[in-house]
């Protein structure tokens, strides 16, 4: 019974997988592992209070487990309940008070809420117990440097480096943050190249050459798809649909680290403005129901037309529940801000399940997005792999841009561009750009929006940076680093002159 209801669940089958756990659950109702699983399959069925429940349920009986309640706090996580996250990582810190895993797991959560002296006794903590602790020498590093004692944190780096950790995130991240450090010291020759050396022990981690072909093969099939779509589509899209009076859906896109945190917030800052902060809802519930086939673009199109009426609502009625799920209140919101910039890869997808959307698109010079995105340290997946090396980020940069750079050829939408070094330059008069186009005035709290970003808890992985003023350090960066360039910057020249970065 349980392998049959975990096969349903991970083909995404969540009504028969639901079943099935209820089954197992009113049989062995002491097992925790089997209420964490009911969730799961809750999660995917938008049943959040049942997930919650399960959860609860499950909390309960792992009191004295301290995996299974930092497992159950990562599922709290995934559904964006911080403070549920938090209380599960105090009780794993209480079940095992020399849980390195716990301790860290709440330090953690400490830091994304910027109490950085509470998460830096967790990590005291864990050291006290094990002063050779790689998870914890590393953290304690990565919040030196959040503290901008750049200082003690190269040394605290170097030393573990030295002391070859065995922990392969541990290897592999040192090296990264070390990098970082370098980087905002001024050291850039040798930032570059601990860089290099990071992307290196990390491709040994995974598949790439797998990732990679399937990331191209997605690829593939959007550019066929854009190849084949026409005007005259996306006009029968826009006059297929009645206006919704309950809301007006706007998306925030471009490529990551193109400025599109620093946009949400200012936007979010307004009181008409509900921004969500890189939501999962349009992967889970509309992206993946409309993925795209193998086949030629003229088939893909024909799909994208042919669908039914009731199932276009279907998908924008999971949409908003999952989305609303994510941020309590706002319900008055005039405007629902979807802020994702890899979701501009989907804009088709968008525009035929939201004719009347509103898409924001955030510029900011491609060497400067290209060497931003290659210094990130995210989790690898399908898209993610692509900032292992310079030339795949490149890679990436045009995969994305060509996408927008198409459906703005084609129009018949509403849109416009935000650029970035504009909003450096004059925060207020490009934040009242945006805040007219989506159909509201400018508001006074949106030029203090940072003092509003470090209330909410943030997601993006620049989390850290809009919490602060806006600042001119990272125009023109890629400059320093221009030999290392050197091999991309030819493949990013078109775009430059695109967007207006070259004449």
């Amino acid at each position: 019974m349980l392998r049959k209801a975990q096969e349903q669940l991970a083909a995404g089958r969540y009504t028969i997988a639901l079943a099935g756990y209820r089954n197992l659950t009113a049989r062995f109702p002491l097992v925790a592992e089997l209420w964490i699983e009911l969730g799961n399959a809750a999660t995917g069925e938008l049943d959040y209070d049942l997930a919650i429940q399960s959860y609860q349920c499950a909390t309960s009986l792992a009191t004295r487990n301290a995996s299974l309640l930092v497992h159950i706090g990562r599922q709290y996580q995934s559904l964006r309940r911080s403070d549920d996250a938090r209380d599960c990582f105090e009780r794993a810190v209480v079940a095992d008070p020399t849980s390195a895993d716990a301790r860290i797991s709440l330090a953690m959560w400490f830091e994304k809420e910027r109490q950085l002296d509470k998460a830096g006794d967790e990590v005291d903590l864990i050291l006290r117990h094990n002063a050779r602790d790689d998870q914890a020498r590393y953290f304690r590093a990565f919040l030196l440097n959040r503290q901008q004692r750049n200082t003690e944190a190269e040394s605290a780096l170097r030393d573990l480096i030295l002391d070859e950790p065995q922990y392969p995130y541990v290897k592999y991240a040192s090296r990264h943050l070390l990098a970082v450090v370098l980087d905002e010291m001024g050291q850039y020759t040798e930032a570059m190249r601990w860089l290099l050396e990071a992307k290196a022990l990390l491709q040994q981690l995974t598949d790439v050459t797998l990732l990679e072909r399937d990331y191209d093969k997605v690829d593939s099939q959007r550019r066929e798809l854009l190849a084949h779509l026409n005007p005259p589509m996306i006009k029968r899209w826009q006059d297929e649909a009645a206006p919704d009076p309950r809301h007006q859906i706007a998306l925030l896109g471009g490529h990551p680290r193109s400025g599109t945190t620093l946009l949400e917030q200012i936007l979010d800052a307004h009181p008409g403005v509900l921004a969500f902060d890189e939501p999962v809802a349009f992967n889970r519930e509309i992206a993946t129901n409309l993925a795209l086939r193998p086949g030629r673009g003229e088939a893909q199109g024909n799909a994208l037309n042919s669908l039914p009426a009731k199932r276009l609502e279907q998908a924008r009625q999971r949409y908003f529940k999952n989305l609303r799920y994510e941020v309590a209140g706002g319900s008055g919101s005039k405007v629902l801000l979807d802020k994702n910039p890899s979701l501009t890869a989907s804009l088709p997808q968008w525009l035929r399940v939201f004719p009347q959307l509103k898409v924001l698109i955030a510029l900011r010079d491609p060497r400067d997005v290209v060497l931003s995105c290659f210094f990130l340290n995210v989790p690898l997946n399908a898209t993610n792999m692509n900032f292992l090396s310079l030339e795949r980020t490149a890679k990436h940069y045009a995969d994305l841009l060509d996408v927008w750079l198409r459906m703005r050829e084609l129009g018949g939408f509403q849109w416009r561009e935000i650029r970035y070094e504009d909003v450096v330059d004059n925060l207020e008069v490009e934040g009242r750009k945006a805040t007219e186009f989506l159909g509201l005035d400018w508001h006074a709290d949106q030029a203090r929006f940072h003092e509003t970003a470090r209330r909410k808890f943030q997601f993006a992985p620049t989390y850290h940076e809009v919490r602060q003023p806006v600042y001119r350090r990272s125009l023109g960066r890629w400059k320093h680093y221009a030999d290392a360039l050197e091999l991309v910057l030819p493949k990013l020249t078109g775009y430059c002159r695109s967007f207006g970065y070259l004449d």
